[in-house]
């Protein structure tokens, strides 16, 4: 082996000076199975972070330091064990008592954490950072209350150490391992602060660089009980339910200000204002599109054990990806008192809409319903994409409701019968039929779906209609 090779010192990860400082004992290449960089992992030295949201399991007692770390792992390896000697050893050779590992740790929260005094005064005697903080904005001071390290703490505080204030949000769990699956660390999103974004909203951000849809849960609803449990609620519903014609579910940010739901992004945007745009569609795209619909229902309804009723199924509440498909969105907001395991009412402090077009008449006035609701929805939704116009346009929104859910009336078929392929029209009658029990069940509605995207072209239909549906 070359031994000027094996003089060569490892990299201190020092990202606040960007300083190397030399060793003489370590391999300058670290070993691909122990570098975080390349297994996404980190170097776990016994307690973590006070603020840190993820649990990681901490380094066995009697552990010799491995001699593949580099210099600044070496440094945090000692503080952790407790081991004075080493520490100051490490320092005289040139190791910066300040390097930092990749989540921002110096040796001083390490030493901090474990309750290591003597490492504490030799790292503070060295000009430690006393108030450095690491990733998740935590500090040594913080990291010794957290863990009942009082003479540590009271030493730091005594040589002015800030304790950052940190306020609990009301999911805050007191054990790591208790933090949910989805959390996700709120530096790693970038959200533009944009006027004109209503609260509750989704708006555009980006996380690890890769654009998602995020709605952050406004400061006034901290005190609010029922606001809270509607956030729970819908993080509930979301993290349970993958299917390719549903929203995804990216994660949420539970343990930190402010508290947020991430989803993904669809940059085409809705189908309520694609259909603005475009208009009537032709037949094979509304048959897609109403296709992918039903799918993405079907799924909602049929989860198991706690069937999702959406109760706001609307063009949009249904999102249009960069492929051409479209995705139900906007489910678990709407807030149900469960009277059976088939039947709901509107919570006393749900209510809907009196202008959305697409609510059924059950919901409108506030009886007992069932998934039916969504049905009725879904066939006003399809009347749309065929007939390019919202039902009984151009009559304002909340008299057209009126006029379908209090009046019993259904926007007249306007369309040629081209556009209506055989059996649609009696599908979407059926849809938004008065009485719950004829409309049939999106299992039921895709399978005559397929039957009439079937015969459409096996009798030729789709030879000049045809068009890809993102087009």
């Amino acid at each position: 082996m070359d031994v000027a090779g094996q003089l060569k010192r490892g990299i201190s990860r020092q990202f606040s000076t960007g300083s190397m400082r030399l060793s003489g004992r370590f391999s300058f290449t670290r070993q691909s199975s122990l570098d975080p960089r390349r297994n996404n992992l980190r170097f776990s030295f016994g307690r973590q972070s006070s603020l840190d949201p993820h649990h990681r399991n901490s380094v066995p007692d009697g552990l010799a330091v491995p001699e593949n770390l580099d210099s600044t792992m070496q440094l945090l390896f000692m503080a952790s064990k407790g081991d004075d000697k080493g520490v100051e050893e490490l320092i005289n050779e040139g190791v910066d008592v300040n390097s930092i590992d990749l989540d921002g740790r110096t040796a001083l929260h390490i030493a901090a954490c474990e309750g290591h005094v003597e490492v504490v005064k030799l790292l503070l005697s060295r000009k430690a950072n006393i108030d450095a903080r690491d990733r998740w904005g935590s500090t040594a001071a913080a990291d010794a209350k957290f863990y009942g390290n009082v003479e540590i703490f009271n030493i730091l505080k005594a040589r002015g150490a800030k304790v950052p204030k940190i306020k609990k949000t009301p999911m805050a769990v007191l054990n790591p391992r208790e933090v949910p699956e989805y959390e996700l660390n709120p530096l790693e999103l970038q959200v533009r602060k944009a006027d004109g974004i209503s609260k509750g909203a989704y708006q555009v951000a980006k996380w690890n660089g890769t654009k998602v849809a995020v709605k952050i849960l406004d400061k006034d609803c901290y005190s609010d009980p029922d606001s809270i449990n509607a956030f729970k609620e819908e993080l509930s519903v979301l993290g349970k339910v993958r299917h390719p014609n549903v929203v995804q579910f990216v994660g949420a940010v539970t343990q930190n200000m402010p508290m947020m739901i991430v989803l993904e992004y669809h940059p085409k945007g809705d189908l309520g204002s694609y259909l603005q745009k475009k208009g009537r569609l032709s037949p094979s795209k509304a048959l897609r599109f109403a296709l992918d619909i039903a799918r993405g229902m079907n799924y909602l309804h049929e989860c198991r054990p706690d069937p999702v009723i959406h109760c706001d199924l609307k063009p949009k509440n249904i999102l249009l990806d960069s492929g051409g498909q479209l995705k139900v969105a906007g489910f678990g907001l709407v807030k149900l008192s469960k009277i059976s395991p088939d039947k709901a009412k509107l919570a006393q402090e749900a209510h809907v809409d009196p202008s959305s077009l697409y609510v059924a008449p059950e919901v409108y006035k506030d009886e007992i319903f069932d998934r039916t609701v969504d049905a009725f929805s879904f066939g006003l939704i399809l009347y749309e994409m065929i007939e390019g116009v919202q039902p009984f346009h151009p009559i304002p929104p909340e008299e057209a409701a009126k006029m379908i859910c209090l009046e019993g009336k259904r926007p007249p078929l306007k369309a040629k019968s081209r556009s209506y392929p055989q059996d649609l029209k009696g599908l979407i009658e059926e849809c938004w039929n008065p009485e719950p029990d004829v409309r049939p069940t999106f299992t039921e509605i895709i399978i005559r779906l397929d039957k009439i995207v079937a015969n459409c072209s096996k009798h030729g239909w789709w030879k000049e209609t045809f068009k890809l549906p993102w087009k």
